[in-house]
């Protein structure tokens, strides 16, 4: 399949004034130089301010893409409603009402040069939530745009001022109704009455956003084409039989089509042209007069092709494609770029646990997946930012990325990292069982069987998940479509949708009628079908069987200290107190406010924190074992028990202290490397509950003469090896190999034991690490808090631009040096450089034993001189100089 719906030759940032490409085929985003004005303080109306001549003298700068609260917050009318208590200081739109963020947004900009025939479009790919359109004093849509995830096209050519000088005026409207923020999920539920998202009223993860993300939220383009314009282009791949990533591979087909709108008022002949790797299939046509046609193409055979995998399987490659209309006079009108992944998903059901499986180009895959929002809760989203974040997951060995229901599908730009990085996406469309009706709620405004018929306007909703399914349907990494979060659409929607909609538009792919439907996932254990949310037992996540592919499951997150200065007050930074005979929390306001979730009494055993800092990072270590424990878990109950798992959730949109892997400015925790470890396609692992030692091999290749290293270390530095055996790890599976639960015991009993699993390779290389800290017979980690310091030495070198590999290196007869984190930092400030990609993080070193990591990152974000930064459980934190 193809990725990334750039549209023509050349994408141009243009800031308003700037002149555009005097020939065919170019797009130009208009993001920059618009101004703003609330509806209150404007009289005239849309014919008039869309005049070149009308002033804009006291208007002020706006932000689009953007919303009204990211254009207030630029302007520094609102304070950052993710730092602290400043959401409450913002007005929310229930109680002001309305018309308070209703707000006009006018651009001024050049006229492109179409040339003889050529068109002008003027493109909206997101508006929340209804709006009128005016160009140069002329009314574009002949009724109201309603609909958030529905992109609007108009054809300017003939409104364009000829001395060059246009004027464009959008008049946004919020969603109706608004819902009221009363702290349910989704609010009172109203907020769903409308075609868009549903978070905005408040979650039980994220406050509500004042203006419920008002706005032109997504890109402003204007394109110039020749006579005909290419639209909605769409590549199937298909790729028989069961594949391997290495070798000679057999032809794959690939189907291409695409839609052709002639907006001349004669007919036009010309050559529909699809290129691929060299390869040509073309199709003579002749258009009618002002019309769209579909034109499908001849498969066309890819040999030996280059395939698609997930991550932790093989190469993500990708095939630059394009698909062109030449005109009888042998001028290109048209053309689009596209990004081709040749792959194939299969789904099937596996009747032994009981729920779907996924299968990519003829291979099962073990879904590890983690559940997304959205990028920014107030849609400033940047192709940075998603491919940093797609990043990190790509870093947490996960191979799927869960789109929640009550969000958005998501943009192509972040489809673009997913391809890259060989992420699945599973895809839910905006229905969440929350506000739609699943169950009691008192908190809810109306009963569920009126919230059961959200939205309002089921043609809207039909009609734009068919515009996005078009917009993100070629790309590889998208893999399932999902009705919706927890329940269906209704019955007349989602009966469309997957009956007529779906086959029509795509059909390529899996879909599923809600996150945790019996068709994914039988529940035969009664409940919600999915979750638990906190923190649990590491055992349990071993020996208690649930939903056998679980839609969420998840923890804590709360990051370290650094973290939560960002966001948090500095007399808020208070640490949670643990009652153990209540067995709850007394929290601080502000944490509180942002969503804390408690870490019971987990921190406890590790010794009573003693202040905020202290708190923050022995979270680190229940985190990193709490989500090691969940993967290697599930992973060792792999068609027995599961065929996947996604964890709830991966990220936050805002500044939440729960189910997060790195905050929200790019700063990774312990989850991440505890996922890191737990999640790796070759890997060791211990079962706390039977002790018994197992290896998971979650590749397609059996691995031989793998060198299994069983030894037990103590506080002081002083190991035991129980055992090393040779052995062999099958594809895809997860193989029980040895108990060592007495031994374990009588070793950890009086202090706790560290214990390590190694893998060695033929010629004796490591090729899996796994170090376990395990407490003494109490369930206390009495051991680790009579440490000795650690001895470990620490150099730093820049092997490249933007790269630096840090070696920590431990003497023998030296305790172990234990739970270290690097970071990289600004020399002057101290302050971490944001985002930052470590291969590996809270990493611990054996007596006797070396580990480099190597951080990767974008020197354009940093300071000129930065330092490397190393702290740990028991060692104090030192920064060093990086040599070149």
């Amino acid at each position: 399949m193809k990725n990334n719906l750039l549209k023509k030759t050349a994408v141009l940032l243009l800031s308003s004034g700037f002149g555009l490409l005097a020939h065919a085929q170019t797009k130009v985003e208009l993001n920059a130089g618009w101004k703003c004005a609330s509806i209150s303080d404007i009289k005239a109306n849309g014919e008039t301010i869309s005049s070149p001549a009308y002033s804009l003298s006291n208007w002020q700068p706006a932000v689009v893409p953007g919303t009204v609260l990211t254009t207030l917050l630029a302007n520094h009318k609102v304070p950052d409603p993710f730092y602290g208590m400043n959401n409450q200081r913002i007005k929310d739109i229930y109680f002001t009402g309305r018309d308070y963020y209703t707000y006009w947004f006018v651009d001024d900009f050049k006229s492109p040069q179409a040339g003889n025939d050529g068109q002008v479009y003027l493109n909206f790919r997101g508006v929340n939530y209804s709006c009128n359109i005016y160009l140069n004093g002329h009314k574009l849509n002949a009724q109201t745009h309603q609909g958030m995830f529905l992109r609007q096209s108009y054809n300017i050519t003939s409104l364009l001022n000829k001395n060059g000088n246009n004027r464009l005026a959008v008049i946004v409207y919020p969603p109706d109704p608004v819902g009221n923020p009363n702290g349910g999920q989704g609010g009172d539920g109203r907020i769903a009455k409308n075609v868009g998202i549903q978070y905005t009223a408040g979650w039980d993860w994220i406050q509500p956003m004042r203006d419920r993300n008002t706005g032109i939220w997504d890109k402003v383009t204007i394109e110039t084409t020749g006579s005909v314009n290419i639209l909605n282009p769409h590549v199937v791949t298909q790729v028989p039989g069961v594949r391997k990533p290495e070798g000679q591979q057999q032809p794959a087909v690939i189907k291409a089509s695409a839609e052709l709108q002639n907006a001349l008022n004669k007919s036009v002949s010309g050559t529909l042209v699809f290129t691929i790797n060299g390869t040509k299939v073309t199709q003579k046509v002749v258009l009618q007069p002002k019309s769209t046609t579909q034109v499908n193409l001849a498969d066309l055979m890819l040999k030996n092709p280059k395939l698609w995998w997930p991550n932790g399987y093989g190469e993500h490659y990708l095939y630059p494609a394009q698909m062109q209309f030449i005109t009888a006079a042998n001028q290109v009108s048209d053309q689009e770029k596209l990004n081709v992944g040749v792959r194939e998903i299969q789904t099937s059901w596996n009747s032994w646990t009981r729920s779907r499986q996924i299968a990519v180009n003829g291979q099962k895959v073990f879904i590890k997946g983690g559940n997304w929002i959205i990028s920014d809760a107030m849609l400033r989203f940047s192709d940075a930012r998603y491919d940093a974040e797609v990043r990190f997951h790509r870093d947490m060995n996960l191979n799927l990325i869960r789109i929640w229901g009550g969000a958005l599908v998501e943009r192509p730009e972040f489809y673009n990292a997913c391809d890259k990085d060989g992420m699945l996406v599973f895809q839910d469309f905006w229905i969440s069982g929350d506000a739609n009706g699943r169950w009691v709620d008192p908190l809810k405004a109306e009963d569920q069987w009126t919230r059961r018929k959200y939205p309002d306007n089921h043609q809207l909703f039909l009609q734009s998940a068919a515009d996005q399914i078009k917009l993100v349907r070629n790309h590889p990494s998208l893999a399932m479509w999902c009705g919706g979060n927890e329940i269906t659409p209704p019955e007349d929607i989602l009966l469309p949708l997957r009956d007529s909609i779906m086959p029509k538009l795509d059909g390529t792919r899996w879909f599923v009628d809600f996150s945790n439907s019996d068709e994914m996932s039988l529940n035969t254990l009664g409940g919600n079908g999915d979750g638990p949310y906190g923190i649990q037992q590491l055992s349990t996540f071993w020996e208690t069987r649930t939903f056998p592919f679980n839609s969420e499951i998840g923890s804590v997150g709360v990051g370290d200290y650094e973290s939560l200065k960002r966001f948090i007050p500095e007399q808020n930074l208070v640490a949670p107190q643990y009652s153990v005979s209540s067995k709850k929390s007394q929290v601080d306001s502000v944490w509180d406010y942002h969503k804390y979730i408690g870490y019971d009494g987990a921190i406890e055993t590790y010794g009573k924190p003693k202040n905020a800092e202290d708190f923050a990072n022995k979270a680190q270590l229940v985190n990193y074992d709490q989500y090691r424990a969940l993967m290697e878990g599930f992973s060792s109950h792999m068609w027995d028990w599961y065929t996947g798992v996604m964890i709830w959730k991966t990220q936050n949109p805002w500044t939440a202290l729960r189910g997060q892997m790195y905050d929200y400015y790019l700063d990774p925790n312990a989850c991440l490397y505890g996922l890191h470890s737990g999640s790796e396609p070759l890997h060791a692992m211990y079962n706390p509950v039977s002790g018994m030692v197992s290896i998971v091999n979650n590749t397609f290749s059996t691995r031989r003469d793998l060198m299994l290293v069983v030894k037990a270390v103590n506080m002081k530095g002083k190991d035991s090896l129980l055992t090393q055996v040779f052995v062999e790890a099958q594809p895809s599976s997860s193989k029980a190999y040895l108990p060592i639960k007495t031994t374990i015991d009588q070793l950890s009993k009086n202090e706790g034991t560290f214990l390590s699993l190694q893998l060695l390779d033929i010629n004796k290389n490591i090729v899996n690490d796994n170090l376990y800290w395990l407490p003494d017979a109490e369930g206390n980690y009495s051991g680790l808090k009579r440490m000795d310091a650690s001895q470990v030495k620490v150099q730093s070198k820049r092997i490249s631009k933007g790269k630096v590999e840090v070696t920590l290196t431990n003497p023998g007869k030296a305790p172990v040096a234990f739970f270290n984190r690097i970071s990289l930092v600004d020399a002057a400030t101290h302050k971490r450089v944001l985002p930052v990609f470590y291969s590996d993080n809270y990493i611990s070193v054996l007596p006797g034993a070396q580990k480099k990591v190597v951080l990767d990152y974008n020197p354009g974000n940093a300071a000129q001189k930065v330092l490397v930064a190393v702290s740990g459980w028991n060692m104090q934190e030192q920064f060093l100089e990086i040599t070149e």
